[in-house]
């Protein structure tokens, strides 16, 4: 079984933290968010924890700023410097889920890139891409930020309603596979993911 997957997306609020809370208990993962921005609104390791994922198996974040923007921002908002060597894998017991922040592409500090810190740790990882109109530049940027830094790429994750040919195509222009496609979810709560999760994707493909 793989011992770290890296969650990514193409954009921001594209369900990349509703997917990693399914893999992460598909999985029987530890999950962390190495960098939280915003917590008024409520963090992402409590949105896994409302989907399904024991706080057991939270790794506490190593920065928790306060203002919803890129991490480089919201760490010069709050007074706080991020240092990257903090930044390293967390040892845990069995397999980890790392969600990083809004796309490959967004700055943990201003010399930092998040794709730079996904090449350091030489995890695979998976692309979340939304299936609504754009996606094919978006995806397709993504895929080729990434493979410039020579970050393994286990595939992407289509959230959103069907689009085949949209979903072909991305995956034969990046040459990427296609692990499957998560529906938007009404309601979404732990066991609609869970259900939801184990119909559309394949564990072999992620262990």
């Amino acid at each position: 079984m793989r011992k770290t997957i890296v969650v990514t997306g193409t954009d921001t609020d594209i369900g990349k933290t509703v997917f990693a809370a399914g893999l992460t208990k598909a999985l029987g993962a530890s999950y962390w968010k190495p960098v939280q921005a915003g917590l008024d609104d409520g963090t992402d390791s409590t949105r896994v924890t409302q989907l399904g994922v024991p706080a057991s198996s939270l790794v506490q974040e190593a920065y928790r700023l306060k203002t919803p923007c890129s991490p480089h921002r919201s760490a010069e908002l709050d007074n706080v410097i991020i240092d990257p060597a903090s930044l390293a894998l967390p040892q845990v017991t069995g397999p980890l889920v790392v969600e990083g922040a809004g796309g490959a592409l967004v700055p943990v500090t201003r010399e930092l890139l998040y794709a730079d810190l996904f090449a350091r740790w030489a995890a695979p990882v998976v692309i979340v891409a939304s299936t609504a109109l754009g996606t094919i530049n978006h995806s397709l940027l993504t895929v080729e930020a990434l493979r410039t830094r020579d970050v393994p790429i286990l595939g992407i994750a289509f959230i959103g309603h069907p689009q085949e040919d949209t979903e072909e195509t991305i995956c034969a222009i990046g040459k990427v596979s296609r692990l499957g496609r998560l529906p938007h979810l009404d309601p979404l709560d732990s066991e609609s993911l869970a259900t939801t999760f184990a119909r559309c994707f394949a564990m072999d493909d992620f262990r």
